[in-house]
């Protein structure tokens, strides 16, 4: 049976607040006027208030993987050699973009289910000369894994690399601070901890990036850094194309509402979460997929038990009781499942998925029994 209302505990999109989910229903107004102009100066302030960062923020209409790309072809040229470093699909991804536009990469891989070790970068950095740029993403979702990003900015500096950071499922969510730790680009989606739909990604850019865009000759031209900037210099401050006005309307609520509660608040609201969720599922005798060292604190994956159909699982999950998780991708596909706990999640709704689980896991005949994290 098909429930109106669910649990939506997916890796992304997240559950909206009721006031962005009004904002999105207004009316549409000129893109090129100066009251748009007006409200997205504010978001886009907002935002980097969020990225910690004095740099300027730029949006585009366009996924996460859009981002990525963006950020890699404002700064890089074919044959420059990057080195990505890796621990899940969302990695591969990154990597595979800046492949497409005809880096040479370098991959550095840290098996999954554990995140890369900033010493590990380290040595790569040694063994490898000439790295223009290093990639990482910062929450790994498909793993359930958090990198130590702050201890890879310290590796990368003073190679000569620039960083770039997928922070798509991480900003407003986990510690991240662009400009202390000399993140060169960092990306993130609307549609994550930032509380809004998806549609629209932001990106903030450093002064060693802005020059190393001087001289980058990979080919772009909608997600172009350069004209994205001057546009919304300009007195009207507006977006080179058709922005997603329902994002930024959305947007122009939940990121003040971010901004109130206040950034370690909002931290300590995702750590929450994340013990909740961990401390639960190891109760019903299910065992966690990342190593207790990585865990991420906006997505936990879970190990499908023995004997047990994981499809079958997230299916009577949503079917049954209205709760939507997520499965595994490529390689763990069918062997473990993912809660997302990102954004407006509230603590009610694991709640309610953990007792769903249970009922569920009992009627596929999972014998509970406790286990520790590794």
């Amino acid at each position: 049976m098909e429930r109106s209302r669910v649990n939506l505990l997916i890796p992304g999109p997240t559950p909206l607040p009721p006031e962005v989910r009004e904002a999105m229903s207004t009316a549409m107004v000129d893109h090129r006027g100066a009251e748009f102009g007006r409200i997205l100066r504010d978001v886009l302030a907002g935002v980097a208030q969020i990225f910690q960062t004095t740099s300027p923020v730029l949006m585009f209409a366009a996924s996460g993987t859009g981002g990525l790309e963006a950020a890699v072809v404002n700064v890089l040229s074919p044959g420059d050699r990057v080195l990505a470093l890796s621990c899940g699909m969302f990695g591969d991804r990154f990597a595979s973009v800046a492949r497409a536009f005809g880096a040479e990469v370098i991959v550095e891989e840290a098996p999954w289910g554990c995140g890369i070790d900033p010493q590990q970068v380290t040595e790569a950095l040694r063994r490898h000369a000439r790295v223009r740029a290093v990639l990482v993403t910062h929450n790994e979702t498909s793993t359930g894994v958090t990198n130590d990003l702050r201890g890879i900015a310290e590796a990368v500096r003073g190679s000569g690399a620039l960083l770039l950071v997928d922070a798509v499922s991480s900003l407003g969510a986990i510690d991240l601070r662009a400009d202390a730790w000399g993140l060169d680009v960092v990306v993130t989606g609307s549609q994550k901890a930032l509380m809004g739909p998806p549609g629209g990604v932001f990106i903030s850019v450093s002064p060693n990036a802005w020059e190393a865009s001087k001289v980058a000759r990979m080919p772009r031209h909608y997600f172009s850094f350069a004209m994205a900037r001057d546009q919304l210099a300009s007195e009207a401050a507006y977006t080179p194309f058709t922005p997603a006005i329902p994002v930024i309307s959305a947007l122009a609520v939940s990121i003040p509402m971010i901004l109130r509660e206040g950034l370690p608040a909002r931290f300590a609201h995702h750590r929450r979460l994340a013990e909740m969720t961990r401390t639960g599922v190891q109760a019903l005798g299910l065992e966690l997929f990342a190593q207790a060292r990585w865990a991420s604190e906006t997505v936990t994956a879970v190990r499908v038990p023995a004997g047990i159909d994981g499809k079958e699982l997230r299916a009577r999950l949503r079917e049954q009781f209205g709760v939507a998780v997520a499965g595994g991708q490529g390689a763990l596909d069918g062997r473990i499942f993912r809660i997302g706990h990102m954004g407006y999640v509230q603590e009610a709704q694991i709640v309610e998925a953990l007792a769903a689980l249970e009922r569920v896991l009992a009627e596929l005949g999972h014998r509970r029994s406790p286990v520790s994290s590794r």
